[in-house]
């Protein structure tokens, strides 16, 4: 199982023993709220089964920071068949760059490693922080949407973002 390492990060395949971190983190309304797929509320038992039954198709990591489990991120199939990235991180660790971080880690992964060539992300459009990380990852605005938040049990307003791999990934590639 691929682990993936940043400066600050690791990027690694999420095991059973996570579920209470997880349970913890995602568990915060402000966290579960701003996803689509987190539940509130959410328990050591939602999150052991979702450990242990991805879907086929996902890659899912926990995001590490000094041996200490802080986040996930991953990719998935849209249901329009679009490969779509995600990530959240436990609240004490908002604002430092974390999601940032990994998410690039998993991108670069995606264009070089899985041999993707396009990527889509979504944020409802109450999540400023989202927004800002996905801007800085150089994702393109496509459209406006709605999707079903677990947590708030309704639709809701999102906006959709596109990344092509550059050109220069090959190059990435051949250079790892």
């Amino acid at each position: 199982m691929t682990s993936i390492r940043t400066k600050r990060l690791i990027l690694r395949p999420l095991v059973t023993s996570d579920a209470a971190a997880i349970a913890g983190l995602a568990g915060d309304w402000d966290v579960a709220s701003m996803t689509s797929r987190i539940p509130f509320p959410y328990d050591n038992a939602l999150a052991a089964e979702w450990i242990d039954c991805q879907a086929a198709g996902d890659f899912v990591r926990g995001i590490e920071l000094n041996g200490e489990l802080i986040g996930a991120t991953g990719y998935f199939p849209n249901t329009d068949g679009a490969i779509e990235i995600g990530y959240w991180i436990g609240k004490p660790w908002w604002g430092q760059g974390f999601a940032t971080e990994a998410a690039r880690a998993l991108i670069h992964y995606c264009f070089t490693n899985a041999g993707l060539s396009k990527l889509a992300c979504c944020h409802f459009v109450d999540n400023h922080g989202s927004r800002r990380v996905i801007q800085k990852l150089g994702f393109k605005r496509v459209g406006a949407c709605s999707a079903y938040c677990d947590a708030r049990q309704s639709e809701v307003a999102t906006v959709r973002y596109e990344l092509r791999r550059p050109a220069l990934a090959y190059f990435w590639r051949r250079a790892a």
